[in-house]
């Protein structure tokens, strides 16, 4: 007779034990992630940067929590006492027993963590905006406020409104639950807590009456929260999309705004009818206001709609004006595009040969090549090996033996993913293949003589002849592809790169990497749903774990809250490899100020982001303190940005304008260089970006915002991001926009206009000649036969002097191969009404210019020209040329500019013919 119950008592036990084991599983699981995080921003440096949300929300949460523990607390015990006399206090069982003493604690309990979570969960990030907002120092035009205050202020009170509602709604649901079981129990219901039993009618009769004066105080709350959100709504109107232009609109200001700050005052007159309601149960002066509010409400749509359609619409110019001149300014400035330099360019025809001759920088370093044939040649010449891959070329400029030479250069990342699939075990995924080798450079204006990049810095290790390319540390654990973790520092030495026949390796000496502690390696076993961390004998106590090592995602998991340019791009500084990465500022609360497609309307290039390929250090560097949305940022993670002072002088030297930046304000500045009103209204002057045909298709395409190295007019030579205009609906260009990369102006925009006299072909223009022309498209059609595509590059508008060149260099890609390597076979140059297809620039350009063919020489490592000569000299001056020339020569083979080393010995050979003449 006694067994039964110990049995039982085991059976309880042993679920409990294994209830308890496995909330403790589950607990640690969702932990564990929070453990490697901290280990990961402990071992990059932000670890105060991951702990700030979680000290914001514990600091808010906590007192919040326990403040509204005692204040339910003693709401719901007097919830108790008001279910009647009946004997809830003296009643006896222990349903009656629970309701009255247990459950006002529990209910409070839940009732405020559920709320405490809800709160710092919700507006943990708005409460830190708006107590470190910076003031913008400019004030909107409607009701005069600071733009921090729509930016970090506004949206704080809106959320606390949210939330307001969602605890308001909480709190009634469970106070009218509550009363359910207090009337439960007063009607002796307590064994089934529902309604069965209770009449509905009887049931919400009684808790009216018994609750009255709680439910009026609910009510009235509700109304007061209601006229605050009517109040705050009238500030969106100032970003509003529904009228004419973004932006508060002359119904909005004269009529909608006005209207929303009486119905403010209405629902508060409707807070104190509802209290005095509950209070008195005088029903009349609630039902009056209700009324009011509704004929209010109803007359506030109806007025609106007569004003827009009866005032505004017939007049709408005259009425709008004011507003649409709001909407331009404040457009403007929050695209930084109120401060554009604008020029007048006043396109002449007259290129002579001093022109060319004082522009030789910009000829020099037109492009060539284009990234899209450069990214295959490289992938087809420099792999080396299937596992290698190159995924981007990037733009950037060096002074190779002193001469300022725009190059292409991209990272040779390892993708052990292109391992032969038997070959993808865990070892050589994690611990062998861990990462790429070294960088592939070329000039964008040098072609061998088969058309392909001449590469300056290439194979493994790399070889260059220029200093300012060679790479101490070459090895690149961290880059846009690294999207596997790696395991360094093991009993398994690491692939380093292959040599011959043979593979070289290493171990890893660098910084980064976490640990792997016999706990941290459950951890990671865990996370990564393997025991390999734990039972290979691979790993040792001296073994580290790399992880989040794709640069993209290790920054956006530091800083989330930055919008970030999706191109990072690789340097080569101080005998290290870099990948700087361009972080921008954001909002869609800047007032007037037309959105993106995005749905962002401000926009900053405020920081700048280091990140070493080799130790994945990341560094944030602050080059705007300008901008208030930066510099509260600052304020809130005040160890997260370094002073741009603190940037090395290597790194600044590459910094380049943000071309994620420059399209959304080239695309701007299209419609918003209008300031005046009434040719904004009509949109007379609108501007569309440049078309042209590029690569195989010939639909039309927008021209890519292009960096080129070029001496605009009054300027020296400098590195810029461009992009042409042409006019709404049509092709020909008038203008061109310019994004300074170098210097004290870095950032500065200048916009060249064209004077409205003159005609000035557009690139589809030139596009549309160049299929037109009875010379170059026969060649053309000629190039595509057998088995060959034609490919057309970039075509791009260059300044020189007072006219503009149109280049686009021409591609030949076998069609039956999809890894057939382009090759850049002609040169296609546009000037005025000529049009000339050749194989070089120097060629194309003599021919248009009537110039002594290598006249319009470059650099060593120029290829679009050659080096100058003379026809006709003395012995001595020829001798001089020869001597020069083979010099000339000599840096070309080293550099392996093939292109160049051909012409010069093409011309040695000429000046040595005159030389023997001579004798």
């Amino acid at each position: 007779m006694k067994e039964k119950p110990r049995r039982k008592f085991v059976g309880t036990g042993l679920k409990i034990v294994i209830l308890i084991v496995i909330l403790a599983v589950a607990a640690f699981v969702g932990l564990n992630e929070f453990y490697i995080n901290i280990l990961w921003f402990r071992e990059v440096g932000y670890l105060q940067v991951f702990l700030k949300s979680l000290t914001t929300q514990l600091t808010m949460g906590v007192p919040l929590f326990l403040v509204l523990f005692l204040i339910l607390s003693v709401y719901y015990k007097l919830l108790t006492r008001s279910g009647g006399k009946t004997n809830l206090v003296e009643a006896e069982g222990s349903k009656k027993r629970f309701v009255r003493g247990k459950l006002p604690y529990l209910l409070s309990a839940g009732v405020s963590l559920f709320s405490s979570i809800l709160i710092t969960s919700d507006l943990w990030y708005k409460w830190l905006e708006f107590r470190n907002s910076v003031p913008f120092n400019e004030a909107d035009p409607i009701f005069g406020r600071d733009v921090s205050f729509y930016v970090f202020r506004l949206p704080f009170y809106q959320g606390l409104l949210s939330v307001g509602y969602t605890l308001l709604f909480i709190l009634a649901a469970s106070t009218v639950l509550y009363s359910f079981l207090v009337i439960a129990v007063k009607n002796r219901e307590v064994k089934q807590i529902d309604l069965q039993g209770i009449q509905v009618k009887g049931f919400f009769s009684q808790l009216w009456s018994t609750f009255r004066v709680q439910l009026s105080i609910f009510a009235a709350v509700f109304f007061v929260m209601l006229a605050m959100s009517m109040y705050l709504k009238r500030f969106t109107y100032l970003y509003d999309a529904s009228g004419i232009v973004y932006g508060a609109t002359y119904t909005d200001a004269h009529i909608l705004i006005p209207f929303y700050l009486i119905m403010a005052g209405l629902c508060l007159l409707a807070a104190l009818s509802t209290l005095y309601f509950g209070l008195t149960k005088k029903i009349k002066p609630f039902l009056i206001t209700a009324a009011v509010l509704i004929v209010v409400n109803l007359g506030g749509v109806l007025v609106g709609g007569i004003v827009q359609n009866y005032v505004v619409s017939p007049n709408e110019y005259s009425k709008e004006s004011e507003y649409i001149g709001y909407h331009i300014e404040n457009t403007q400035k929050a695209y930084n595009i109120n401060d554009v330099e604008v020029k007048e360019y006043d396109v002449q025809e007259d290129i002579t040969s001093a022109d060319i001759m004082n522009n030789l920088t910009t000829i020099n370093n037109i492009p060539v090549n284009d990234y899209l044939p450069a990214i295959d040649t490289y992938n087809s010449i420099q792999g080396i090996r299937p596992y290698y891959q190159f995924t981007d070329v990037d733009v950037d400029r060096y002074y190779l033996n002193g001469t300022y030479t725009e190059v292409f250069i991209s990272a040779r990342e390892m993708n052990n993913s292109l391992l032969d699939s038997s070959a993808q075990t865990w070892i050589n995924l994690h611990l062998k293949y861990t990462h790429g080798f070294g960088v592939v450079v070329s000039p964008v204006n040098a072609v061998t003589a088969t058309g392909q990049p001449v590469l300056i810095s290439q194979d493994i290790p790399a070889k260059t002849s220029y200093p300012n390319l060679s790479v101490d540390q070459e090895r690149i654990y961290f880059g846009e592809m690294t999207d596997t973790y790696a395991v360094v520092n093991t009993k398994t030495n690491e692939f380093d790169y292959p040599s011959g026949d043979d593979n070289m390796e290493n171990q890893y000496e660098g910084t980064a990497g976490i640990p792997l502690t016999f706990f941290n390696r459950i951890s990671f076993s865990m996370s990564n749903a393997t025991l390999k961390f734990l039972l290979s004998s691979d790993v040792t106590n001296d073994s580290k774990i790399i992880i989040n090592r794709n640069v993209m995602q290790r920054v956006e998991k530091i800083a989330p809250f930055l919008t970030y340019d999706d191109d990072p791009y690789l340097v080569s500084a101080d005998g290290k490899l870099y990948w700087i990465i361009d972080a921008l500022t954001t909002t869609d609360k800047y007032p007037y100020s037309e959105p993106t497609s995005d749905g962002y309307n401000y926009i900053r290039n405020s920081v700048k982001i280091v990140i070493d390929a080799y130790n994945g250090d990341v560094t944030y560097y602050l080059v705007d303190p300008t901008d208030p949305i930066a510099a509260s940022y600052a304020k809130i993670y005040p160890d997260l940005f370094r002073s741009f002072d603190e940037m090395p002088t290597e790194i600044k030297a590459h910094l380049r304008y943000s071309e994620d930046l420059f399209s959304v304000q080239a695309q701007m500045y299209a419609t918003y260089h209008m300031s005046n009103t009434t040719v904004f209204y009509n949109k007379e002057d609108v501007w569309n970006i440049a078309t042209q045909y590029y690569q195989t298709s010939n639909q039309a395409s927008s021209v890519n915002p292009t960096y080129l190295i070029m001496k605009l007019p009054d300027r020296q030579e400098e590195f810029l991001l461009i992009i042409p205009y042409t006019p709404q609906n049509k092709d020909n260009m008038v203008g061109w926009m310019a994004g300074v990369c170098d210097g004290d102006d870095y950032g500065k925009l200048i916009v060249y206009k064209f004077g409205k006299s003159n005609l000035v072909y557009g690139p589809m223009q030139i596009e549309q000649r160049i299929d037109q022309d009875t010379t170059i498209s026969p060649q053309l059609t000629l190039l595509s036969q057998q088995g060959s595509t034609v490919l057309r590059g970039n075509l791009m508008t260059i300044p020189i002097g007072d006219s503009i060149l149109y280049i686009e260099p021409i591609y030949v890609k076998s069609s039956g191969s999809d890894s057939s390597i382009p090759e850049a076979k002609k040169v296609i140059v546009g000037y005025a009404d000529k049009l000339v297809m050749s194989d070089t620039i120097d060629e194309a350009l003599s021919q248009i210019f009537n110039l002594d063919e290598g006249s319009t020489t470059g650099s060593a490592s120029g290829g679009s020209g050659s080096s100058g000569s003379s026809s006709d000299g003395t012995a001595a001056e020829l001798s001089a040329q020869a001597l020069d020339l083979y010099n000339k020569a000599i840096a070309a083979s080293s550099a392996g500019d093939w292109t160049n080393y051909g012409i010069y010995l093409q011309q040695l050979g000429d000046v040595l013919a005159q030389l023997q003449a001579l004798q």
